[in-house]
């Protein structure tokens, strides 16, 4: 037999088996883990966004004050030529 033929046997003898009897509250369990996980990750990605919110607008004030691409003023002055 090959493996590939032996693999379908098993998995043939493994579904043919009765199967166990599910609990019976393992749907309400699941729907309510289920929506817990969602409003926990819905919570996560608004709580990102607003992250990323207040992360822009520090950089856009933070640029309106400091103007870094304005050259510095010279801190020295120019020499004195022609007295």
């Amino acid at each position: 037999m090959s493996p590939v033929n032996r693999r379908e046997a098993d998995v043939r003898r493994i579904l043919e088996e009765p199967q166990p009897p599910v609990p019976p509250d393992l749907y309400t369990e699941a729907v309510r883990r289920g929506g817990r996980m969602l409003r926990r990750r819905t919570l996560a990605r608004r709580l990102m966004w607003l992250v990323l919110l207040a992360a822009t607008v520090a950089l856009v004030v933070w640029l309106s004050v400091a103007q870094p691409w304005v050259e510095p003023p010279s801190q020295t002055t120019p020499p004195l030529t022609g007295w």
